[in-house]
């Protein structure tokens, strides 16, 4: 059995959940979100939400952890939202918003331009720092994966895209004897 399962999901005063089957659509200060899961029985009483596995095969029990934790981050993206912050590295490496577009160079010999998908917001501190809003967990993070694809950390000098609180570990170079 699930640990975090079994916790209900406590939900604030300015969020509205309706549960239609196993469709749950979670509306807020932030935005909509809506997710249909499988295997899982959703019951909300009291402003607390509370998921059980459907039956007692492996999936179900598998699942049903997996759902409470979907739900409770759509609960606090719609009434807080997420952030991740990017930092860019290296000599030259920089970033500008122009639209709904981020234009960056990134020592290549071209700049590369990433369309900033619908729900996300952008916004750029200094040429170097990049910050990703959004009312869904998932969206933030793969706009974040998607930014850190174009030029991954590298190890020795540490040029790159780091995505803040992940850690990269760091090699010594070569030495001369």
């Amino acid at each position: 059995m699930s640990r975090i399962g079994k916790l209900p999901v406590a939900v604030p005063g300015n969020v509205k959940i309706t549960i239609d089957g196993n469709t749950v659509a979670v509306e807020g200060p932030k935005g909509k979100l809506s997710e249909t899961f499988k295997e899982v029985k959703i019951a909300l009483d009291d402003n607390q939400l509370t998921v059980e596995p459907l039956s007692n095969s492996r999936f179900s029990k598998a699942m049903y952890g997996t759902a409470r934790s979907i739900i409770a981050n759509m609960v606090q993206g719609v009434s807080e939202g997420f952030v991740k912050n990017v930092e860019i590295h290296g000599v030259g490496f920089r970033a500008a918003l122009n639209g709904r577009n981020l234009n960056m160079n990134l020592g290549y010999s071209h700049p590369i331009d990433y369309e900033i998908p619908e729900g996300v917001t952008v916004t750029l501190d200094g040429n170097t720092k990049i910050k990703i809003e959004s009312h869904s967990k998932q969206k933030v993070g793969a706009v974040a994966a998607a930014l850190k694809r174009f030029y991954p950390p590298e190890p020795y000098k540490g040029k790159g895209v780091h995505i803040i609180g992940e850690f990269v570990r760091r090699k010594e170079g070569k030495t001369v004897s």
